[in-house]
């Protein structure tokens, strides 16, 4: 990165959602960075430039024949560290594709050697339609971080994907990718399912067994994943918003993420059960809420029958939908008088027969809801590789830092397309 404030161009598209980008700008420029806004000229007719140089701090433009003794074209691109495009449209997914440089925006993109993110959206036909799949393609086989987008409401009454992210959700992928330091999305085309969240058991319309997970670690997974490139799916029984360029399936019990992620398996490079996953689950599910006796003097509670609940994990970790697939555990452990919780982590790498193990020491004041973490990560080979106290995103990072190099090249392409697999 150059100088001690990240550079930052945000190039905005000229789509309706242009008004989110302001929040998006906020958040990037009071997190310290020193952002440069290149809009669209079309972007200018939803959100004028006052706004943007008045957010950025910095005059805006939107042709190449501005301060043209500066260069800006060049200049622009040469000193940032990272591009933000959002939204970006068809129109300027496809001028980006082909290599178009008929406005500041689009030039810029054809200097810049710093990562770029790319954040589309437009209405869901459009987004579908085989020309901009392909542009698509075209970017991330450059390099370039080109995120789903979310499904909802669109414009007018339409709902479905082609929605932008919410800026949140954008800034964490962009500060995600900056924090790599230009590295190249080394999981770009891999395909990858993440589990995040506690599991909720009924016990009767109102009550449920559960516990203290927050799905934050998964989810962190699944976003720093879609930052360095991959597709993701992500099986969520946790109430967080969608990260970037993530879709997300909701589930509530064990036997409902079991059944989505074996499907989801079923076609993934990668599959990170990060999720807490119940060990058992009420044998019986009361119709009626159960009430205690109206009787002051009876203190009578029913008793609950527990039975087990699939072990998600290792039946992933023996049924592997792909060749090579690289399946990665939790293991939520304390130490007690058998041993500490390295011991136990080992035994449950063995057991799981998953190919790397995160292990963490949990408890009331532990991990559990928190923004940071500590974990060791053990795999099938022997190897420990503790990772300190930090974010839950450096430690998705060194996660995923640890699966790439177990990642190999099949020949089957990529499920629904005809590119081949990025490895391959």
């Amino acid at each position: 990165m150059t100088g001690s404030a990240p550079r930052v161009v945000l190039g905005v598209g000229g789509g309706i959602a242009a008004y989110k980008v302001a929040s998006l700008l906020r958040l990037l420029t009071e997190s310290g960075h020193d952002v440069r806004v290149v809009p669209t000229g079309s972007a200018l007719q939803f959100v004028g430039a006052p706004t943007w140089a008045a957010l950025s701090g910095h005059p805006v433009h939107t042709e190449v024949w501005d301060d043209v003794h500066e260069v800006p074209h060049v200049r622009i691109g040469r000193e940032a560290d990272l591009v933000v495009v959002a939204p970006a449209t068809a129109d300027l997914l496809a001028r980006a594709a082909h290599g178009r440089a008929d406005d500041l925006l689009t030039s810029t993109l054809l200097t810049v050697t710093c990562p770029v993110v790319m954040a589309p959206a437009m209405h869901t036909e459009m987004w579908l339609h085989p020309a901009t799949q392909a542009n698509v393609a075209t970017l991330r086989s450059r390099g370039v971080v080109v995120l789903e987008p979310a499904s909802g409401r669109l414009t007018g009454a339409d709902t479905g994907p082609g929605r932008l992210p919410e800026p949140e959700a954008v800034f964490a992928a962009a500060t995600a990718v900056l924090r790599r330091g230009g590295a190249a999305p080394d999981l770009a085309g891999v395909r990858v399912v993440v589990s995040a969240g506690g599991t909720r058991e009924p016990l009767d319309p109102v009550r449920y067994l559960g516990n203290r997970s927050s799905g934050k670690q998964g989810y962190a997974l699944a976003a720093t994943a879609a930052a360095r490139g991959a597709d993701v799916r992500l099986v969520s029984s946790a109430s967080l918003p969608d990260p970037a360029g993530v879709r997300v399936l909701r589930v509530e019990t064990a036997e409902q993420l079991r059944t989505a992620m074996v499907e989801a398996a079923a076609d993934a490079d990668v599959v990170v059960m990060a999720a807490a996953v119940a060990d058992f689950r009420p044998a019986a599910v009361a119709e009626h809420k159960i009430k205690k006796s109206g009787d002051p003097g009876d203190s009578s509670a029913p008793t609950v029958e527990l039975v087990r609940n699939p072990d998600v994990l290792a039946e992933l970790a023996a049924h592997r939908g792909v060749p090579g697939q690289v399946v990665v555990g939790f293991a939520a452990e304390t130490g007690d008088a058998d041993g500490d919780v390295l011991h136990h982590g080992r035994a449950k790498l063995t057991r799981k027969g998953c190919d790397l193990l995160v292990v963490n020491e949990v408890g009331v004041d532990r991990t559990f809801g928190a923004d940071t973490n500590a974990a060791t990560l053990l795999d099938r080979d022997g190897g420990e590789h503790p990772v300190p106290l930090g974010s839950k995103a450096a430690l998705a990072d060194a996660v995923w830092d640890a699966v790439v190099p177990r990642l190999i090249p099949r020949d089957t392409p990529a499920s629904g397309a005809d590119r081949p697999h990025p490895l391959g």
